[in-house]
């Protein structure tokens, strides 16, 4: 291995100790509550070295949030297995209610504080869920080109059932379900039943 590839290894390792200590920190403490010296201390480096390779904490949100989206997108692999489309759009949506509840954490960073698209804001697009989102897009895709749900647009669609779907999701993280009518430990049921209820109603 030449000097180049030797110092190309060591940055991409140096990064992937940065991600996986603010990951383990932003989880357990919260984003606002973690410095980057505290990171710096957790992998025993100065704050210095942290900013050779993010210009701020926003930035290195950004590297966090694109693992959480490639966990994401791994999880959907290993559950959306059907290859009826209806089936494999009810495992999605079911799967991505199930990875919200188990990484609230991850799922505030990834979809409800705004700080790590501040680094986006000046570029085209953003890339960091388009695995996750190219997968949802492709089997609502699938049930509209077969005729399976009552839309006709491929996109409107997709956003449809994502945004349905976030929305509980949203206000379940936020405590905003947890009303007198309902019992806290049936949200999870409700929230299932609700979706169900949603996917059933879009059906042809």
């Amino acid at each position: 291995m030449g000097i180049t590839e030797r110092k190309e290894r060591e940055k991409a390792e140096m990064r992937r100790r940065i991600v996986d200590a603010a990951i383990d920190m932003f989880v357990a403490e919260g984003y606002e509550k973690v410095s980057i010296r505290n990171i710096a201390d957790k992998i025993e480096y100065s704050p210095a070295t942290i900013y050779l390779y993010y210009k701020d904490k926003d930035e290195l949100l950004y590297d966090v949030q694109a693992e959480a989206f490639q966990r994401l997108a791994d999880h959907f692999r290993t559950h959306v297995v059907s290859e009826d489309p209806l089936e494999r759009l009810h495992q999605l949506v079911m799967s991505y209610l199930d990875f919200a509840r188990e990484y609230e954490e991850l799922y505030d960073l990834m979809f409800i504080i705004k700080a790590p698209m501040n680094t986006v804001e000046n570029e085209d697009k953003w890339d960091n869920g388009e695995d996750a989102f190219g997968q949802l897009r492709d089997t609502v895709g699938a049930c509209v080109e077969k005729g399976l749900i009552r839309f006709t647009d491929h996109m409107i669609a997709t956003l449809s059932v994502w945004a349905f779907a976030h929305g509980f999701i949203s206000l379940n993280l936020r405590c905003r379900i947890n009303i007198a009518e309902l019992n806290e430990e049936n949200i999870p049921i409700i929230m299932r039943q609700s979706v169900q209820h949603y996917l059933d109603t879009i059906k042809v």
